[in-house]
C-alpha cells in the first residue's frame, strides 16, 4: 500500500478528477436526477420505497456519467443522452438488487441492502421492475441501434451472473475465467455507456468502436481495482464488509495470483477458505495475498487496463470531455492505492 501521505494525495487527485467530470455535465446530471425520479414513480408503494432507497443511496453514478461525457465528446446536441444515461443507471441498479440477493449481502455503500431491509422477494421483483422500465424508456429514444446495444448488454450481464455462480467456491478459477466473468458482469455495461454517446451523435463506426473499447477497458480496470479494495480497504471506506468476496466464495484476481505463488500449505489454506467461504480465515488469507504480491499484481493489471482505455481515446477528437474521460480512467485505479 502507498504511505499515508501518498494515499491521501492519490485520494484527493481522484476526487478532483471525478468532481471535474461531474462539473462539466452538471446540468445534464440535474436533468438525469429528475428523469430518474419521474421514471421510478409507480402506483405500487413498495416499488417506490425500494426504488427511492436504492437510487438515493448515492454513489458516483459513474456509468450514466460516461454516457453524458461520451455524448458531448462526440458532439451530440439532442436530449436523448439524459434518457439513455437513466436507462444505464436503472440496468445497473437492477443488477445490484439481484446481486445482493444471490450473494446474500447485507451491506452496500455503507448501509443495509434492500434485501436485508425488505427481503429477497421484494428486491428481485423491484429489480425486474427497473429492467422492464428501462426497456420502456429505450422505446422513447427511438433508435434500433440503441435498443440492440442495450438488449445485448443486458443479456451478457445475465450470462456473466450465471458464470460467476458456476465458479462460486471454486478454488481452481484461473485468471482467464475471472476476466471473462468481469468482462460480462461489469465491463460490458461500461462499454455500452460509452458506445451509446457516439451512437446518439451519429459518429462513424470507428469512433463508436473506439468509445466502446475505452468503456470496456475502463470497466475491467474498475472491477479489478474494486476486487483489490475488498482485501485492502477500510470497511467504512469500502461501504461493505472487508472480505465479502471471500465469504461469498469468489476467487478474484488478488487471490488467484496468490494461489499460483503460494507454497503447498498456504495453497491448501486458500483452497479451504474459498471452498467454504470462510471469512474466519481472512487474516491468514490477507497475509498470504500480501506475501505473494497478489495485491500489487492486481493493481498493476488494473493500471494496464486503464492505460489501454486511455489509448483507445486516441481516435476520438480532443475536447475537455475527452480529457475528463481520461481522468476517469485514473479514478478507476487510484481508488486501489
Amino acid at each position: 500500500m502507498s504511505p499515508p501521505d501518498a494515499r491521501s494525495t492519490a485520494e484527493t487527485a481522484t476526487a478532483n478528477g471525478i468532481d471535474a467530470a461531474r462539473k462539466l455535465v452538471a446540468e445534464d446530471l440535474r436533468a438525469l436526477d429528475d428523469t430518474i425520479r419521474e421514471q421510478l414513480r409507480s402506483d405500487v408503494v413498495l416499488i417506490n420505497q425500494v426504488g427511492d432507497y436504492i437510487i438515493g443511496a448515492g454513489g458516483k453514478r459513474l456509468r450514466p456519467l460516461l454516457v453524458l461525457l461520451s455524448a458531448h465528446a462526440c458532439g451530440y446536441r439532442g436530449a436523448h443522452h439524459v434518457t439513455t444515461a437513466a436507462i444505464i443507471e436503472f440496468i445497473h441498479t437492477a443488477t445490484l438488487l439481484h446481486d445482493d440477493v444471490v450473494d446474500e449481502s447485507d451491506r452496500r455503500r455503507g448501509r443495509d441492502t434492500a434485501n436485508h431491509r425488505w427481503g429477497n422477494a421484494a428486491s428481485v421483483l423491484v429489480g425486474d421492475f427497473l429492467y422492464s422500465r428501462s426497456f420502456q424508456m429505450m422505446v422513447s429514444v427511438d433508435s434500433m441501434r440503441v435498443m440492440q446495444i442495450l438488449a445485448d448488454t443486458t443479456n451478457t450481464i445475465a450470462e456473466g451472473e450465471v458464470m460467476q455462480l458456476m465458479h462460486t467456491n471454486d478454488p481452481d478459477t484461473d485468471e482467464a475465467r475471472y476476466l471473462e466473468v468481469i468482462d460480462c458482469k461489469t465491463a460490458r455495461l461500461f462499454q455500452a455507456a460509452t458506445q451509446l454517446g457516439a451512437v446518439l451523435a451519429g459518429r462513424p463506426e470507428p469512433e463508436i468502436e473506439a468509445m466502446g473499447a475505452y468503456g470496456q477497458r475502463l470497466g475491467l480496470a474498475f472491477q479489478i481495482a474494486d476486487d483489490v479494495l475488498d482485501y485492502s480497504a477500510d470497511g467504512k471506506v469500502l461501504g461493505k464488509n472487508l472480505g465479502d468476496d471471500l465469504a461469498e466464495g469468489k476467487s478474484t484476481l488478488p487471490l488467484i495470483h496468490a494461489m499460483q505463488r503460494a507454497n503447498d500449505d498456504e495453497r491448501a489454506l486458500l483452497r479451504r477458505a474459498v471452498e467454504h467461504g470462510d471469512r474466519g480465515r481472512l487474516a491468514e488469507v490477507l497475509e498470504i495475498i500480501r506475501a505473494t504480491g497478489g495485491l500489487d499484481y492486481a493493481r498493476e493489471r488494473a493500471q494496464e487496463e486503464a492505460r489501454a482505455a486511455i489509448a483507445a481515446l486516441d481516435d476520438v477528437p480532443g475536447s475537455e470531455y475527452r480529457d475528463a474521460m481520461t481522468g476517469l480512467a485514473d479514478y478507476a485505479v487510484d481508488r486501489a492505492f
